[in-house]
């Protein structure tokens, strides 16, 4: 047992990599041990240091390093005390493990809670301890990857919750991104663990699937460019896992795993180019296999997929992880094996070298390799694979960290202020027609909807249980701007019907000067804190993860509470707190002003405020089209001849690039230049952006290329450069992109990635559906 008010009396400080420190206690044998295993490894050098110690592991030590079993239940707490279960002892003393998945992790699945999980300081000692009895109690005294969900902060308690991915994508800031990154791994790694899963580069074209929220939209370009940024932070204190390969995000119907059916040429052109530029640009040394099937073949056993685009293709290098149980659902739901046992085999020879769940490799390799439907060299790859990682993270040197830090430094101020700075920027102004920013004749404001005043809701999927003093809501962060008289009525829940008070949201609407209505959905999974009861009422959960929706309806009284507070003729502001891009038809046409923050995570509150009083200019802009009709679905802006349907536009509401601004731009001089100095490069195009309104402010000026004499038909049109600028009121900005022929290369089957000479279309502009400027050249 670990009785935390004694446990820093002794210890020594070794060097640390990436600027953290560690930290052992002084236990005789156990430091003796581990010296002993230090000086053996790295007598070795580098190339030999994983074949030596692979020539010396027992078969049950290779299955145990491909296993990355559930670790919640892996410790116990009482009051101060923690303790190692018995359950991580059986499994150490076994196989041994090579690493554990989500220990740190609180949510009703695992039930932890605030109360019950472990915070920074105390999650920081478990790993340690846990990191010693591998290192003190197995034979070889192999270190242990701890593995930890981190699509928008670390799910753990205590940690920064970031705005989800949609919202980051929302930014298009890859610099503000690199620095949410970097804080996100520190965090992770400060606690002890090695490897954050994210961030998530689905490419999504279908919001009625129930994971849009962690994705960052509908572009392969601006997914690639800003995951490469996401994974670049990470790196420089944790291991980055891509989530997941491949196309799990264009499922059929919508549906949470689903196949998908898609050609190569779609597959390379669209779905795959994000994952290869977070490898190549940000270094990514992990990644994680879908639950779908592509073209009938299941992801975890798709060996084209692993090794010939991943590895030979991409020249990627490092770890390969299952999905949770997907290797076992080759057997249980994909049908392509005939028992767990030849699932693993399947897995194992396609190039998946972790199985997150331990379940497939920890029971079943042996079997295998006995029935023949493997070999002890497939093995012995997973198992390089591994170690190897283990070694670039210096953890045979260095497996523990420095447990007062934490404490500090997870969480910190500075921490959450950049999650709110993500929050201004994420968020996108799709209507107003002047009421913002709210002027000094508002004096009193109504704040009201089902999302005003509820933490959780704002959150996202993949958010452990908070301290509501931690998390800011829309109510709060408008009472403590302290610019107005604020009055709150809820109206209506998410989806429960029984609990509705319309008439009290339409007095308070009626007493105010302006009206902040705040409706959408939420990924709130019970946050109940004993989980010993079943939540009484119908839970306001829509969107997260197999919550997909065959509409994108507001759900509930919510349409029915908008009227109500619409038809009363105040100035309304409409927010949509929501997961993914749902139905905004009735707020376009009624609202004076409209606003997403999408899931705009602990700050989103006091960003809100910002915005409404004019202390911060959105410039957030869509990176996902928002529909018309559920009818229309998929809509994208690349897609290539789209004609009207009989009963509406075949546009989308809002299309893939948009968004206000408080203030307007023009733009001007159009140049396309052939590039001086780099071979590859082709052209320098720029143009000049005028701020020609009343606020400085923020323009995210998008570059465009439409190929069009093509060997394959080509999309409508490409994201192929970006940048977010502030330009001062009155002020011009120069911009400049440089394009070489990879940016303006195709896929095909019969000739691989190439470029073809001919006629292209340049478009700059504000949008996909707003292009400012366009010139074409032959090329």
């Amino acid at each position: 047992m670990i009785v935390l008010n004694n446990y820093h009396s002794a210890r020594s400080v070794i060097p640390a990599k990436a600027g953290i420190s560690c930290s052992v206690r002084h236990n005789g044998m156990g430091i003796i041990f581990l010296l002993f295993v230090t000086i053996v490894f790295s007598s070795c050098s580098k190339p030999d240091k994983v074949s030596d110690l692979i020539s010396q592991m027992t078969l049950d030590e290779k299955c145990g390093q491909l296993s990355c079993p559930i670790g919640f239940n892996f410790y116990e707490k009482e009051g101060d005390s923690l303790w190692l279960s018995e359950s991580f002892k059986g499994m150490m003393d076994t196989l041994p493990l090579g690493s554990c998945y989500g220990v740190l992790r609180a949510d009703p699945w695992s039930q932890k809670t605030v109360e019950t999980g472990l915070r920074p300081a105390q999650a920081t000692i478990m790993l340690n301890e846990m990191q010693r009895y591998a290192i003190e109690n197995t034979r070889l005294g192999i270190p242990l990857l701890f593995c930890e969900e981190a699509p928008h902060g670390h799910m753990a308690i205590g940690t920064t919750v970031f705005p989800t991915g949609i919202a980051q994508a929302s930014t298009w800031n890859p610099k503000l991104l690199e620095k949410m990154g970097e804080v996100m791994g520190k965090e992770i790694r400060l606690q002890g663990a090695q490897v954050g899963y994210g961030p998530v580069l689905d490419i999504a074209r279908d919001p009625r699937w129930s994971r849009v929220e962690e994705t960052m939209g509908e572009d392969p370009y601006l997914t690639g460019t800003l995951g490469a940024a996401v994974v670049k932070g990470m790196q420089k204190n944790v291991v980055s896992t891509l989530k997941h390969l491949a196309a799990y995000g264009m499922s059929q119907g919508g549906h949470n795993g689903a196949a998908a059916e898609v050609g190569k040429n779609r597959l390379m052109n669209d779905y795959l180019p994000a994952y290869e530029m977070a490898i190549k640009q940000g270094g990514a040394q992990s990644v994680m296999t879908s639950y779908n099937a592509i073209d009938g073949v299941p992801c975890t056993s798709n060996a084209w997929l692993l090794q010939e685009v991943l590895r030979k293709s991409w020249s990627f290098d490092g770890v390969v992880f299952s999905d949770l149980f997907s290797i076992n659902a080759l057997f249980a739901t994909h049908h392509v094996a005939a028992d767990p046992a030849e699932a693993a085999a399947l897995a194992l020879k396609a190039g998946v070298d972790i199985d997150l769940s331990g379940y497939s490799y920890g029971g079943f390799l042996k079997e295998a390799l006995q029935r023949g439907l493997i070999t002890e060299d497939d093995i012995d790859r997973a198992v390089r694979h591994v170690l190897q990682l283990k070694y670039d993270l210096g953890l045979f040197d260095n497996p523990f960290v420095d447990e007062k830090l934490a404490e500090k430094e997870v969480g910190s101020a500075e921490n959450i202020s950049l999650a709110k700075q993500v929050a201004l920027e994420s968020a996108i102004l799709l209507k107003n027609d002047g009421i913002l920013p709210f002027g000094e004749t508002v004096k009193k404001v109504a704040v009201i909807g089902p999302n005003a005043d509820n933490m959780y809701n704002q959150l996202g999927d993949y958010t452990s249980p908070q301290e509501p003093e931690r998390i800011v809501t829309m109510r709060e962060g408008i009472c403590e701007k302290g610019r107005a008289e604020v009055v709150y009525a809820k109206g209506c829940s998410i989806r429960n019907e029984s609990d509705a008070d319309i008439e009290s949201a339409v007095k308070a609407a009626q007493s105010a000067d302006a009206v902040v209505l705040v409706v959408g959905g939420s990924s709130a999974r019970d946050s109940n804190s004993s989980f010993t009861q079943a939540t009484p009422t119908l839970s306001d959960m829509e969107c997260g993860e197999g919550y997909d929706r065959c509409t994108l309806d507001l759900l509930g009284k919510q349409n029915e509470l908008m009227e109500a507070v619409y038809s009363l003729g105040k100035p309304v502001v409409t927010v949509y707190i929501e997961g993914r891009p749902m139905l905004k038809n009735i707020a376009a046409e009624k609202s004076n002003a409209l606003l997403t923050l999408w899931y705009p995570g602990m700050e989103g509150g006091s960003a809100l405020a910002d915005i409404l009083w004019g202390d911060y200019n959105p410039a957030g802009r869509l990176p996902i089209s928002i529909p018309r009709n559920v009818g229309q679905i998929p809509v994208y802006y690349s897609q290539p001849n789209c004609s009207d349907y009989v009963e509406s536009s075949s546009k989308p509401l809002y299309a893939f690039g948009y968004g206000l601004s408080f203030t307007q731009f023009e733009y001007s001089d159009l140049q396309i230049e052939q590039h001086p100095n780099n071979a590859d490069a082709l052209f320098v195009i720029s143009c000049s952006v005028k701020n020609v309104g009343d606020y400085d402010g923020d323009e995210v000026v998008q570059l465009y290329v439409r190929d069009e004499e093509a060997s394959l038909t080509p999309p409508s049109k490409l994201l192929k450069g970006f940048r977010r600028v502030h330009i001062n009121k009155g002020e011009t900005a120069s911009v400049s992109f440089t394009l070489s022929k990879s940016d303006l290369s195709v896929f095909s089957t019969e000739n691989g990635w190439h470029f073809e000479p001919g006629k292209f279309t340049f478009m700059v502009g504000a949008s996909s559906d707003d292009v400012r400027l366009e010139c074409s050249a032959k090329i």
